[in-house]
């Protein structure tokens, strides 16, 4: 049984959620808690295995309760965010301090949204709710960056007389994305010989403050993808959310399709449907790279690029905050690498070449 402790100051939220999760009766909520002081007295009591927490509270908000958590009691904790450009810059900070995930606040008293996220819920609750929790894992990997631009400036001089093999890097990610990311665009290198395409499971509300984000700490320039765009080196392209991100080879250069097609696809933007265009358009010259993330989009995508002689990548299970996505594709044998987040960015780097 997965012991649910539900914070929100609305009661019909903590309602709300509390019906939704008891759905499945492999969850139980043990109690809820409408502010962020409460929060912290009833973890310490009660020792829940997964805490759903708003962010926006009276006495406590919602960051200040997740620190205090992440210091003194590591748990679970998924953080439900308001759909808007503040929840979603809130919502990336949380995920910095240690927050698993996420769920968008769609819901009011006369909302039908509520069906639409119950499913969502349930399973993000049930896919972080026996991961351990390393709140310092970032943290680390913050003091290891030095270090991970040393060795990418390394690899840079020894290679760059050799010619670029893979140029188009397709990367699918869902749950712990956000702060992976980060990481990783932090330490790649400005003149990057290749663009870099992302598909993300993120709400459409949040891709474009995500996009801006990334763009702020990279070297790169990171974009919200556009519909008919022209793809450049050096840049980074987010698929907006609700929509799939894909490519076309045009004559001499390559354009960016920004689509709804497939509109039965699981997820929007998906995974797999990226790195299949790669390989339908480009072929051998891509890069695959499947990040932490629950479920297997990506998998079908990964096996049509290695057909046609791409590379993949896949995150190791001790850095993911979800082992679902790597490791669907290492269980295929796709990977050509196995990677640990904080070797990723020079892996990348070095698999332009290879």
């Amino acid at each position: 049984m997965i012991r649910v402790l539900v914070v929100d100051d609305s009661a019909f939220m903590r309602k709300a959620i509390s019906s939704m999760l008891e759905k499945d009766p492999e969850i139980k909520v043990i109690d809820t808690a409408k502010n962020g002081e409460e929060c912290l007295e009833k973890v310490k009591k009660l020792d829940p295995d997964v805490i759903t927490l708003d962010i926006e509270m009276p006495k406590m908000d919602g960051l200040t309760a997740l620190k205090h958590i992440m210091m003194e009691h590591p748990k679970p904790v998924i953080m439900v965010s308001s759909l808007t450009t503040e929840g979603a810059e809130a919502t990336f900070k949380a995920l910095e301090l240690g927050a698993m995930d996420y769920i968008p606040k769609k819901l009011s008293r006369v909302s039908l949204e509520i069906v639409k996220i119950e499913k969502e819920l349930i399973q993000k609750v049930k896919a972080v709710a026996k991961k351990k929790v390393r709140p310092k894992l970032f943290k680390k990997l913050k003091k290891e960056e030095e270090k991970a631009k040393k060795d990418i400036v390394e690899v840079v001089k020894k290679i760059e007389k050799k010619a670029v093999k893979h140029d188009i890097v397709g990367i699918g990610v869902s749950t712990g994305g956000p702060p992976t990311l980060q990481y990783i665009f932090s330490n790649l290198p400005k003149e990057l010989p290749a663009a870099i395409l992302v598909a993300q499971h993120m709400p459409a509300e949040f891709t474009t403050s995500f996009a801006k984000r990334l763009n702020e700490l990279s070297p790169l320039e990171v974009k919200e993808a556009e519909d008919s765009e022209r793809m450049k080196y050096g840049h980074a392209y987010i698929a907006p959310g609700g929509k799939h991100l894909k490519i076309k080879q045009k004559g001499g250069w390559i354009e960016l399709v920004v689509t709804e097609n497939p509109k039965d696809a699981i997820y929007k933007p998906s995974a797999t449907i990226l790195l299949k265009s790669i390989a339908e358009e480009v072929g051998r010259r891509g890069l695959g790279v499947i990040l932490t993330g629950m479920g297997s989009d990506g998998l079908e995508g990964a096996k049509l690029l290695k057909e046609k002689g791409g590379k993949i990548l896949a995150q190791n299970e001790e850095t993911c905050v979800v082992y679902g996505m790597p490791k669907a594709v290492i269980e295929a044998g796709l990977a050509d690498e196995v990677v640990e987040l904080n070797n990723m960015p020079f892996t990348i780097v070095r698999y332009l070449y290879i």
